[in-house]
């Protein structure tokens, strides 16, 4: 029996098919209750299973010398947790520590009614608090506590790093794949998710089931619409599965594709083609970046890419020193100016 705090996969309708168990072996039930209720709100898989991941690493320190009751959680707490996280190796993204902090305090709120009793409760501050770590503005309420993220920096593959990595495929499945991710900028989740009825080849189009459930209308270009024609028609084998995409050789023939073959299968090209950093979320940010150069709108590109926030498509505008003097010498080219200007 494991001394540890470990995580079941045991499916079963209408819960969360990831259970947390304690040292015993005991399912614990303010972890499931929690996350059944994730499930029951519409949550993706994905997102339960990150979710199931941040409770387990939290149980495990909360846990560590004695049980604890979960009321008495607080933003010292909190504190105490990021520092036990940046001492271990290897150390998580102050993405992940950030998303933890906002599970346990989802995970409170959900159980008591209320945000998390502050750092520093029992000191009156009257100028509103500030994050325990020292930085940033003054806030009223106790969610502060936050690291500090680097800043996201879009780096899109180069002509020749797509043709170099497109050039390695063979299968239409895989061109299909790879077209869907370059020409619609479909996330990997997105495009194995897919499923036969989503596809309208008569249209052109395809629907896309993005984060959160929701629903856009992609157009389909010319080369990834005659490519996706010959996967069905040519290769596909015949199967009951109602997945677009599916295994085509081996015991799995006919099985949806899993994003575990996936990241097989990319792996095995970024060898082979020698681009290693050919991935789907990067092929996902050369999209974007294509478009913004191309000149599309931003209203136009968060809906193709399927963005809740603008600020999250406003990432694909960040410019190189280089194309900054283009466009300015672009601009001043077409703007009109007072002849007198001009004069000396």
């Amino acid at each position: 029996m494991s001394k540890k705090f470990r995580l079941q996969h045991a499916p079963a309708p209408g819960r969360c098919p990831y259970r947390l168990l304690n040292p015993a072996g005991q399912e614990v039930q303010w972890a499931h209750q929690f996350l059944d209720v994730q499930c029951l709100r519409g949550l993706s898989h994905h997102s339960i299973r990150i979710y199931a991941y941040d409770l387990l690493n939290f149980a495990r320190w909360w846990f560590r010398s004695k049980e604890k009751s979960l009321a008495r959680l607080n933003e010292s707490s909190l504190l105490h947790y990021v520092r036990y996280q940046l001492a271990n190796q290897p150390q998580p993204s102050p993405q992940t520590i950030n998303h933890r902090l906002t599970v346990l305090r989802c995970l409170y709120r959900f159980h008591f009614g209320r945000t998390i009793p502050g750092y520093a409760a029992s000191v009156r501050q009257p100028y509103g608090t500030r994050s325990p770590l020292g930085y940033g503005k003054n806030r009223q309420g106790t969610g502060g506590l936050r690291l500090k993220q680097p800043r996201r920096v879009i780096v899109p593959l180069t002509a020749q790093q797509v043709e170099q990595f497109w050039q390695s495929f063979r299968t239409f499945r895989d061109l299909s794949l790879v077209a869907l991710m370059l020409g619609n900028g479909l996330r990997s989740a997105e495009a194995l998710s897919l499923q036969l009825q989503d596809a309208d080849l008569t249209q052109a189009q395809v629907r896309v089931w993005g984060k959160g459930r929701k629903q856009r209308n992609l157009p389909l270009p010319e080369d990834t619409l005659s490519t996706l024609q010959n996967y069905l028609f040519l290769e596909r084998p015949v199967t009951s599965s109602p997945f677009l995409f599916v295994s085509l050789k081996g015991s799995k023939r006919g099985y949806p594709m899993t994003s575990a073959g996936l990241r097989s299968l990319f792996r095995h090209h970024r060898l082979k083609s020698r681009v290693p950093h050919a991935n789907p979320h990067r092929f996902r940010h050369t999209f974007g970046s294509d478009l913004v150069s191309a000149g599309i709108s931003l209203p136009a590109l968060m809906h193709l890419m399927g963005h809740s926030r603008i600020e999250t498509t406003m990432l694909y505008v960040e410019l190189s020193p280089q194309e900054v003097w283009r466009q300015f010498h672009l601009a001043v080219s077409k703007k009109r100016q007072p002849a007198s200007y001009l004069q000396p």
